[in-house]
């Protein structure tokens, strides 16, 4: 290998000139195809094989129902049902009218369907309390039926109180819709008029919502070749919702989250600040190849090589893959802080060569035969950790692997091509500078003489390490690695809050009705599922038993919620009478209200709207008469209602429930114990062990885990295995292949240790940095193994550990700028590869020395 190696140096050092033009070519004609070919594809979907089985059940389910994918979902909540109602269907209007953002805006709780029979979705249970609830209000609805107004409202109170004097009334089962009607009163009179909830006044525990949410599903309008396609669409969801009456009064607040949001927010947060990183990176970059080699005829070099060997890659890259993903971008800094090493190596060895050689012809030559096979090695080991991840079914890092592993091979021919032919054409001066690291000799006698003391201690944190390893933490989430205080985030862990909305889900096609109502009973009753919602759903059972209930509330309540003709004009001066009125019966009452009644609050507040202005008076009407009318209309609809038929189903909701060939779409919530990976995986294992096929997000979250554990586990397998016939091919000896490998293994359990002590977790994006630490130790354990064969017995001291330790220095300020990235996907990577290059540093510098110490050196072998 060594004799190929030299003459590719001096054929290249022959034609330094050809050369560089060839490859300054080359590299315009590789940039320009990657810019106009090389796309970004932010839907995290791709970043798995289709041919999963759980990919192929959530590719069927897509296209089944195409409408929950690419979605931007805006959450509307207000003070008052009503107000949320109101603020939500302006919004849908507006947007609805914006065709250049949105395709279309559905409002699933605004469906007229439940308008006329949501009691029939009710169980017979939950009828029962509502239509008793509707009852207890009946002494307030009953004037209102005359006198639609707070004249009409306050005669029902005044009625109330009359039968707490006469028949001695009980009236706490009013007290809560007493206790709402006190507060918008003492609003009122205080001129901060806000209106009263008929919904909620005449509701129960049933329907009433804490957070009075509505949501809005919106398929926008996406931006082809964008990072974040959706940043238009969202913009003008925000400008649409500032325009809101009640947002803009502080009674309404709008925020989103969905998939699009999500993805935008994501890729977003990867191009943020990118531009100062790439600069500090750059600085610092150059900051260390000048310390490590002290000439700028040896860093430009250096730096074109670079620049060069990323062009190809990035040309590969857009002929091989096309497109970079969530991950695969990272390629980049990956490459500048691995690729540096080599021609780190390169020049560092050709200064060391230079005092022995009469040329720099010979000097060049003299570097290949001393370090070419040693960086030929590292790059192979480094491209096999990349490698590894190719054949794997993770295809996000699969794609990265393949890209960064040919551009290890494309940065090895830079090294040993363009690299000396630039070297010959900038033609770098002797130096005298000390090459050896200033600590170099004295670390090295300390290591000699306590090489069994080191090694005992690498022993006991190899331990440590090995408990580490086996109690990291996995987070399956791939949520989590997206910036908690986004707005996506915030609202999406808000809607998980409440098992209805939670987004980890499960979907369930059922042939039929009566396999989904079967099915969905089992379902229910887990103890990990908090409700099952299908197509069944909305064609209940029982409905004749509900019907009855609903005819019999309808003679009853009827007559209460009709108009009975038109009642007097309101003017202040009747209002005044009904409220003076009112305080009378009130006061006649007496000490037959309990002291905490709200019937005492409600005069006290009368009592001042008494002394109010007219205009205060008439505020104080509309505030308790604004929603007053469609809530009765409401009821009035909602107890006629018919039999619901698989036929009589609307359109809209078949849209959602049914798939075209008659199948049953069942949607399974968690309770919430599974915000974690652990209660997350026991939801999606108690569902599948009754229906073996689902499918959902929560399948999905957990299914992807399991991929990229497998990914990782077969990745390290075959990267370990390729590195290890490589080592046996360039070393030609079982013991310093072992060395090389026992070196690996200490560094691997390093970083699990030193990981578990800063509170890491694995995730889908930090993975790589696993794997990638073979092949980042073997490049910088080969060269001392190497020299070790050679007969030296300086390692920290020598040329070699300069290069060692300011290559490491160039690849952590590559790594750390993606541990500084926004997205913390990236940071995760970053920080992990940090760690793992500190673990790898500390193996190198420490443990190797110690061990080769311990042991006699090999018989010298000449690499061929």
């Amino acid at each position: 290998m060594t004799g190929w190696l030299i003459r590719i140096v001096d054929a290249s050092r022959r034609h330094a000139m050809a050369l560089v033009l060839g490859f300054a070519v080359l590299t315009a004609v590789c940039t320009c195809y990657a810019a106009g070919h090389l796309g970004i594809d932010s839907d995290t979907d791709h970043m798995f094989a289709t041919s999963l089985p759980w990919r192929q059940h959530q590719l069927a389910f897509d296209r089944e129902f195409p409408q929950f994918n690419d979605l931007l979902v805006a959450v509307v909540r207000g003070a008052t049902p009503e107000e949320t109602d109101q603020a939500a269907a302006t919004l849908a209007a507006t947007l609805r009218a914006d065709r250049q953002h949105f395709h279309d805006v559905t409002r699933p709780d605004a469906d007229p369907f439940f308008r006329k029979e949501g009691l029939l979705l009710l169980g017979p249970d939950d009828l029962a309390k509502l239509l008793d609830s509707l009852m207890a209000a009946q002494p307030l609805l009953g004037p209102l039926a005359s006198d639609p107004s707070a004249r009409g409202l306050l005669q029902g109170v005044s009625l109330m109180a009359e039968g707490v004097r006469i028949e001695h009334a009980d009236l706490s089962a009013y007290n809560t819709a007493l206790r709402q009607l006190q507060q918008v009163l003492e609003h009122a009179a205080a001129g901060r008029p806000q209106p009263l909830s008929w919904q909620s006044l005449l509701g129960s525990d049933v329907t009433r919502q804490t957070d009075n949410m509505r949501l809005l599903l919106l398929h926008p309008v996406l931006q082809a070749n964008s990072l974040q396609p959706g940043l238009a669409a969202t913009q003008a969801l925000e400008r649409a919702s500032a325009a809101l009456p009640g947002v803009r009064s502080g009674r309404v607040r709008m925020n989103y989250t969905g998939s699009v949001a999500l993805s935008d927010v994501q890729f977003g947060a990867l191009t943020e600040g990118i531009v100062g990183s790439t600069l500090v990176s750059l600085v610092l970059l150059a900051l260390w190849l000048y310390l490590a080699l002290r000439s700028w005829r040896l860093i430009v070099p250096i730096l074109l090589t670079l620049l060069a060997g990323f062009a190809l890659t990035i040309g590969f890259a857009a002929m091989a893959i096309g497109t970079l993903n969530l991950i695969s971008v990272a390629f980049a800094v990956l490459f500048v802080g691995l690729a540096v090493d080599f021609a780190i190596q390169f020049a560092v060895r050709l200064r060391d060569e230079r005092p022995q050689q009469p040329t720099l012809a010979a000097a060049l030559s003299g570097t290949a035969r001393a370090a070419g096979a040693q960086i030929a090695v590292a790059a192979m080991a480094i491209a096999c950790g990349f490698l590894a991840f190719a054949p794997t079914a993770f295809v996000g890092v699969a794609e990265l692997g393949l890209i960064a592993g040919a551009g290890m091979g494309l940065a090895l021919l830079c090294t040993l091509t363009l690299l000396p032919a630039l070297l010959w054409l900038f033609q770098p001066r002797d130096q005298d500078h000390e090459l050896a690291l200033p600590f170099g000799v004295a670390w090295d006698h300390l290591l000699q003489r306590h090489r069994r003391g080191v090694l005992g201690l690498f022993t006991v944190l190899a331990a440590a390490g090995m408990v580490a390893a086996v109690w990291m933490p996995f987070d399956a989430n791939p949520l989590h690695t997206q910036d908690p205080n986004s707005e996506p985030m915030r609202t999406l862990r808000s809607l998980a809050e409440n098992p209805a909305t939670n987004p980890f889900n499960i979907d369930i096609m059922a042939p039929d009705l009566v396999h989904a109502r079967t099915l969905g009973d089992r379902l229910a009753h887990l103890p990990e599922v908090s409700s099952v919602i299908s197509g069944a759903t909305f064609v209940p059972a029982q409905q004749p038993a509900k019907l009855d209930q609903l005819e019999q509330a309808q003679d009853l309540l009827l007559p209460s919620l009709e108009p009975s003709g038109a009642a007097p004009a309101l003017t202040p001066a009747t209002l005044r009478t009904a409220i003076a009125d009112t305080r009378d019966a009130i006061a006649r009452a007496g000490t037959d209200l309990p002291a905490d009644s709200p019937l005492r609050g409600i005069d006290v507040a009368l009592q001042h709207l008494a002394q109010a202005p007219d205009a205060r008076l008439l505020a104080m009407n509309e505030a308790v008469t604004r929603f007053l009318p469609d809530e009765l209309a409401s009821l009035r609809d909602a107890l006629n209602a018919t039999p619901i038929t698989l036929q009589s189903l609307p359109d809209s909701i078949r849209h959602d429930w049914f798939a075209a060939d008659g199948r049953v779409h069942l949607q399974v919530s968690p309770t919430a114990a599974a915000h974690d990976t652990a209660g997350l995986r026991r939801f999606v294992d108690a569902v599948q062990t009754i229906a073996p096929d689902a499918g959902g997000p929560a399948v999905t979250t957990i299914a992807s885990a399991d991929t990229i554990m497998r990914a990782f586990l077969q990745a390290a397998m075959l990267a370990t295995v390729a590195i290890a016939l490589v080592l046996l091919f360039a070393l030609r000896h079982l013991r310093d292949t072992g060395i090389v490998l026992l070196t690996l293994a200490m560094s691997g359990l390093l970083t699990a240790l030193l990981a578990q002590l800063a509170g890491m977790a694995i995730n889908y994006a930090n993975i790589i940095a696993l794997p990638l630490l073979l092949g980042v130790g073997v490049s910088f354990n080969v060269y001392f193994v190497m020299n070790w064969r050679a007969g030296m017995r300086r390692f920290v001291g020598s040329a070699s550990a300069r290069a060692v330790l300011f290559s490491a220095l160039t690849t952590g300020t590559a790594f750390g700028s993606l541990a500084l990235s926004h997205d913390r996907g990236m940071a995760s990577m970053g920080s992990l590869l940090l760690l793992s290059l500190v673990a790898v540093l500390l193996a190198t510098f420490a443990f190797l020395p110690a061990l080769l110490y311990t042991l006699a050196p090999a018989s010298p072998r000449t690499a061929r």
